[in-house]
């Protein structure tokens, strides 16, 4: 059990902080963005990969 934890928990933080990244990069520029409460769902509920595909993707929409 200790073995899982210990393996799991560098994805877990890692995830975290993708997450709260984007989630503040979101909200800072909430005024700016075309479909902002698409992105927030997007970001919070695609799991790994929202947080990543608004990276790649949300990010454009201000520039």
């Amino acid at each position: 059990m200790s073995n899982t934890l210990a393996l799991l928990a560098p994805l877990f933080i890692l995830y975290a902080i993708l997450t709260v990244t984007a989630l503040v990069d979101l909200i800072r520029y909430w005024s700016s963005r075309q479909n902002p409460v698409l992105w927030l769902i997007l970001i919070l509920f695609v799991s790994t990969f929202g947080p990543i595909i608004y990276f790649i993707l949300g990010r454009k929409d201000y520039r």
